[in-house]
């Protein structure tokens, strides 16, 4: 089963838990391999970290435009990079590259832009993103003073969007936030799809590590 992973946030943590699931599913002998379609922000080698992280977190060999088929080089909104670009990002092409990976790796995890709705080109957003490849939804809840209404403001957006929400990670991102366990039941309690872990806050994160703390079996066959 393939994934994709978004966040109720840009900085939430996407790619740590995307990287976490990969190695979670590599433990289990699964080929896997991580995706990106649009990154915005690069280094001095023009790439991107978050896709870098990605590709390392794979165990099948991928060339690096095939994990990420659209990078811009500063770290805006998507569309707005795509505009400056004077490029509009066709989900055509990201399907093909999707459906490339989908044949070589048993666990395809394809981690979006920003939040759910986040504008791609003119006309489509992340989750028509989504709906174009068919995949379900992990969600990424970053753990924060506001994380319950936008937790459930996105987890209300999948369903709007008619998504299949197959479960979410709490992810802790605020070292000195009080009564996380009360704000992870409130959550629980009003998400009907499992809670497949609680990642504490982590100075370096460290997807091995995270990997740890996330329950794959959780997650329906």
């Amino acid at each position: 089963m393939n994934y994709f992973v978004t966040g109720t946030d840009t900085g939430v943590g996407k790619t740590l838990i995307s990287c976490a699931l990969l190695r979670g599913f590599a433990a289990q002998g699964k080929r896997v391999a991580g995706m990106k379609p649009v990154a915005a922000g690069c280094n001095a080698e023009e790439q991107n970290e978050d896709v870098l992280q990605l590709r390392a977190a794979g165990n099948i060999a991928v060339g690096y435009g095939q994990i990420n088929p659209y990078l811009f080089l500063q770290a805006i909104a998507p569309h707005i990079a795509a505009q400056r670009a004077g490029v509009i990002i066709q989900f055509s092409r990201i399907a093909q590259s999707y459906q490339e990976l989908a044949v070589q790796a048993d666990v395809v995890i394809v981690e979006g832009a920003g939040g759910l709705l986040v504008p791609l080109n003119a006309q489509q957003d992340s989750a028509d993103l989504v709906q174009e490849l068919g995949l379900p939804v992990i969600l990424v809840v970053g753990m924060r003073l506001g994380c319950l209404n936008h937790a459930l403001l996105t987890v209300e957006a999948i369903a709007a969007r008619g998504l299949a929400l197959a479960g979410w990670v709490a992810n802790v991102i605020d070292a000195d936030m009080t009564l996380i366990a009360e704000n992870i039941a409130a959550l629980q309690q009003r998400i009907t799809v499992p809670l497949l872990g609680e990642v504490p806050y982590m100075t370096q994160p460290d997807a091995h590590a995270a990997a740890g703390h996330l329950h794959l079996e959780r997650l329906e066959p």
